[in-house]
């Protein structure tokens, strides 16, 4: 059984027994089952995407719906990556839940199974995260219900699930940005031979919302529309290769507005830019009733692929932009293939596939900043740990896990939680109590919540050279009453500050701190790290209990906080 299918039937496998005998499942759970006939496939005997996305949002709405108890709409939808294509005769099944409810948001994940009847086999076609907003009811703005992690897997994705809304929040300003200083170092458009003109892959079609398409609330559902817009997409990809093309990822988008019953959708088509194996199409709708002006739902960009027979990628003509807005969008998609090769490089590999230190620019920030941070959850979320020693209040444990050793150091301070974060936020103020810490520079203050520095250490042997390490550190504040306060670390390599003569380069893959808020003067602080090479040499004989170092690290680092616990906030480097 391969991995994939080994996490479909854990994925799909949602009952389990509780210590007090009960089966649990979890309350928002929604299960959908479909066989796919010929009605729902292409000519290729392959399921329509658009009908696997009418399926997917509408499993997600009723899990929303389960929650808030009112009815709910498709607010967004993140980046979409299927795996494989799923033929008739197959079954698809769809599971979704609430991972978190905000005051009147809530995020759904939804993982789509494919399954043979005939041999039993299963396997994973997509993992999705959908945002829906609670509508008003008749009393006013809903305030909803928060919802409670029990499994180990829950409280994962709950932890999770706030930075991922973070993310969210600030997509379309960062790709603003991103897309602005990219496009203008690209230059011109690169001239190629045999192109086929952009304008012949333009597609523009239109919809008549009826009953059918919308829900009780007469909202157009979001999965219809998606539907449409996949349809388009597929016309527009398949007039530039003349062949059927494959859907395999859709980016992140947001609904920028509700359609209802009478609407005229028209939906609106074109490639922006072919590569080398696939092609990005660009996707919009609009609506309309009557004489009034076009009302805008959604844009989305589409990456398309052609398999040839044995199922591998073919090579794909180049596209000849239009003048102006063609050329645009024509650099725009280039800009954008990077953006996506980082955001699922970075995000969507296990932790164990990603590399120990990842190139830092301003493109992938804020993807590293959500992998650094996402990382430490993580880690906050086992609760397999075993406790190797005790001392002076101060724990150490560990966890052997997929040959990789982790550790955490947990123990409780008299000083208010916010004041502990401010402090140890600042890895400057880290060398008055980690004799680790023999030098810290800040190299580049990025944003408020992400800082890189260069820390140098000291030798563990005597005539040896230290180490230097180049750490991005991100902070996050808690989302609500029930999240940490997190400060967590990576390697990053930065072409400014390459490894020197007088240092080895040591890396770290994750580590950082997690506080926690027990009352309004005591914080349990617990330190994690996920022991590679460049760290195992420090901390081996504290694990193996040949020495306490560690102890006196964490007393003196309990010591300092309570001596500044009065002093002012720690301001952040940029200020300072």
């Amino acid at each position: 059984m391969t991995s994939e299918e080994k996490h479909a039937d854990t994925f799909l496998d949602p009952l389990f027994i509780q210590e007090s005998g009960e089966v649990y499942r979890n309350p928002t759970e929604v299960q959908m089952s479909q066989i796919v006939l010929p009605c729902h496939a292409n000519h290729c005997g392959e399921l329509s995407v658009g009908q696997l996305l009418k399926w997917m949002d509408s499993t997600a709405c009723l899990s929303a719906e389960r929650h808030a108890g009112c009815s709910c709409i498709t607010a967004s939808v993140d980046d979409i990556h299927f795996e494989h294509t799923i033929g008739v005769g197959k079954v698809v099944n769809i599971i979704a839940n609430v991972n978190r409810a905000f005051t009147s948001s809530m995020e759904v994940g939804i993982l789509v199974t494919c399954e043979d009847l005939y041999t039993g086999r299963q396997w994973k076609v997509c993992h999705a995260f959908a945002t829906f907003v609670a509508r008003r009811t008749e009393a006013g703005k809903v305030q909803l219900k928060q919802v409670i992690p029990c499994t180990q897997m829950e409280q994962m994705e709950y932890s999770l699930a706030a930075e991922r809304r973070r993310m969210r929040l600030i997509h379309a300003e960062i790709i603003t940005d991103l897309l602005c200083s990219s496009t203008a170092q690209l230059g011109e458009c690169q001239e190629y031979q045999g192109t086929v003109p952009a304008e012949r892959t333009r597609v523009e079609s239109v919809e008549l919302v009826l009953p059918p398409h919308a829900n009780h609330q007469v909202s157009t559902f979001g999965g219809q529309i998606m539907a449409w817009m996949e349809n388009v997409a597929t016309i527009a990809a398949s007039r530039l290769c003349n062949a059927h093309p494959t859907l395999r990822s859709i980016d992140m988008f947001h609904f920028r507005g509700p359609s209802h019953i009478g609407d005229r959708l028209v939906l609106k088509a074109i490639v922006n830019n072919a590569f080398k194996h696939s092609m990005e199409v660009g996707v919009c709708a609009e609506a309309y009733q009557g004489g009034e002006p076009l009302r805008h739902i959604n844009s989305a960009f589409m990456t398309f692929e052609v398999l040839d027979s044995d199922r591998k990628p073919c090579t794909l003509p180049r596209i000849r932009p239009e003048p102006v807005d063609g050329k645009r969008r024509y650099q725009e998609a280039i800009a954008r293939k990077k953006i996506r090769l980082d955001r699922k490089y970075i995000i969507s590999c296990e932790q164990t596939e990603v590399p120990l230190s990842v190139p830092w620019d301003p493109s992938n920030q804020m993807y590293l900043s959500y992998n650094n941070v996402s990382a430490l959850k993580l880690m906050d979320t086992r609760n397999n740990w075993v406790l190797t020693s005790e001392k002076n209040k101060v724990r150490l444990y560990t966890l052997e896990e997929n040959h990789m050793l982790f550790f955490k150091v947990e123990m409780y301070v008299s000083v208010p939680a916010e004041q502990t974060f401010h402090l140890l936020s600042d890895l400057r103020r880290r060398k008055e109590w980690d004799r680790h810490y023999e030098e810290c520079e800040v190299i580049n203050q990025a944003d408020e919540d992400d800082t890189l520095y260069r820390i140098a250490t000291p030798s563990v042997s005597r005539g040896g050279k230290g180490k230097d390490f180049i750490l991005l550190a991100s902070r996050r504040k808690p989302c609500d009453s029930r999240d940490p306060y997190l400060i967590a670390l990576r390697s990053v390599t930065l072409p400014t500050h390459p490894p020197t003569e007088d240092y080895t380069r040591g890396e770290v893959l994750c580590a950082g701190f997690s506080i926690w808020v027990e009352s309004s003067i005591v914080t349990k602080i617990t330190y994690y790290n996920q022991a590679t090479p460049g760290v195992l040499p420090y901390i081996s004989t504290d694990i193996a209990g040949l020495s306490s170092s560690f102890y006196s690290a964490f007393s003196a680092c309990s010591q300092f906080l309570e001596a500044n616990k009065d002093s002012l906030a720690a301001l952040p480097p940029s200020a300072l």
